[in-house]
């Protein structure tokens, strides 16, 4: 099973939906998540915010911390990724920032990426996850280990969640 197929299984095994928010994979995961059949019962959308004041406008990440840090930042991600989860009212939010190349951006080099999960309030995310990436290739080859990336760490955080509330019906692992 592929990491969007894990994760909607499980979103929909807890009646739980998902929004996600892009930059540099520029709806990639959207289009990996509504691949798969059924998908429409788990994921509300997304929105693509590839410049930078869209990030600002639509996700609702601090206009401050876009001008001291630039968008490819942990917190950043962390913020497109709630942003999205409470425009889109979705129970899951998950995030891509950063740069796919071919030039540096924000003074980070080609390869950085962050990715982003941010779960429902009171649950073991506190205020999400962020995952810093430092990806090799060319521009196509960092945007799907991106999507892949963000795919796996929303499954394992849901996964994480199951355990924590039922670790008979997951086997303790």
């Amino acid at each position: 099973m592929n990491p969007a197929e894990r994760a909607l299984t499980l979103l929909a095994e807890r009646d739980q939906t998902v929004a996600v928010a892009e930059s540099l994979t520029g709806g990639l995961v959207a289009a990996e998540l509504t691949s798969v059949p059924g998908a429409s019962r788990s994921f509300r959308g997304s929105v693509t915010a590839y410049a930078t004041e869209l990030k600002r406008d639509l996700l609702g990440v601090d206009g401050a911390l876009l001008e001291d840090r630039g968008a490819v930042d942990p917190d950043v991600a962390l913020q497109m990724a709630a942003g999205v989860r409470s425009r889109l009212r979705a129970g899951w939010g998950v995030a891509t920032t950063g740069v796919a190349g071919p030039e540096p951006q924000d003074g980070q080099p080609v390869g950085t990426v962050f990715v982003a999960v941010c779960g429902p309030s009171g649950g073991p995310l506190g205020d999400g996850k962020v995952v810093a990436l430092r990806l090799n290739g060319d521009r196509a080859e960092i945007r799907r280990e991106s999507v892949r990336s963000v795919l796996e760490l929303l499954a394992d955080e849901l996964s994480g969640n199951a355990r924590a509330q039922d670790t008979e019906q997951n086997g303790g692992n």
